[in-house]
């Protein structure tokens, strides 16, 4: 399946390769790309690959936070259900601290977080905007700093807990995720399932 590579205004005009090791990880697909690659150009060769869990990763890296949070928000909708308000307290709070990221927001995304249900796969839309600001959390916790993986890896576990819910067939999901990650990337809202031509507008 083809993806719609350009104009991925929101990512950083980085190497893919620096924004991988600054989060502690790598893909697992070889590469034939220089280490001076920006995204689009990684992304391209791992989809002429196939590589679709790989194309995720690098997504939920490459992603500023605040929309990557986003797209975990999504993810955690495929699990719980569309609905408003939200189906979860963590989809609920991690939405908010989205639309108006600040410090209450943050906090009631920690308290989502400590009160979720040990079988609530969505908690991890809320872990990401816990760490949305880059540190470990509000008040007190906001003075050390968050591991640079922290956002990154709880999106990334978001869109696998919504992958392995699926109904459908795993690999048509998956292409579904990506669709939202590349277009919340571009500055869409991600919702790829109902999007019109002239649709626009992050978040």
């Amino acid at each position: 399946m083809d993806f719609d590579l350009d104009d991925l205004a929101k990512i950083p005009r980085q190497p893919a390769a620096r924004m991988l090791a600054a989060a502690g990880t790598r893909l697992q697909t070889p590469l034939a790309a220089p280490a001076s690659a920006p995204v689009e150009t990684v992304l391209r060769e791992l989809a002429e690959q196939g590589a679709r869990l790989d194309m995720l990763r690098l997504l939920c890296v490459a992603l500023p936070r605040r929309e990557a949070v986003w797209w975990a928000c999504l993810a955690a909708r495929d699990i719980a259900g569309p609905g408003d308000p939200p189906a979860t307290p963590s989809i609920a709070a991690a939405e908010a601290w989205v639309f108006g990221p600040g410090a209450d927001t943050r906090a009631a995304a920690q308290r989502a977080m400590e009160a979720a249900d040990i079988d609530d796969d969505t908690v991890y839309c809320a872990m990401a905007a816990v760490y949305g600001d880059g540190t470990m959390g509000p008040g007190e916790m906001q003075e050390f700093e968050a591991p640079p993986n922290a956002v990154a890896t709880a999106v990334l576990c978001m869109n696998l807990k919504s992958l392995a819910a699926a109904a459908v067939p795993a690999k048509d999901h998956m292409a579904m995720l990506i669709r939202r990650g590349l277009d919340i990337a571009r500055g869409g809202n991600g919702r790829v399932e109902a999007l019109a031509p002239a649709a626009a507008g992050v978040v």
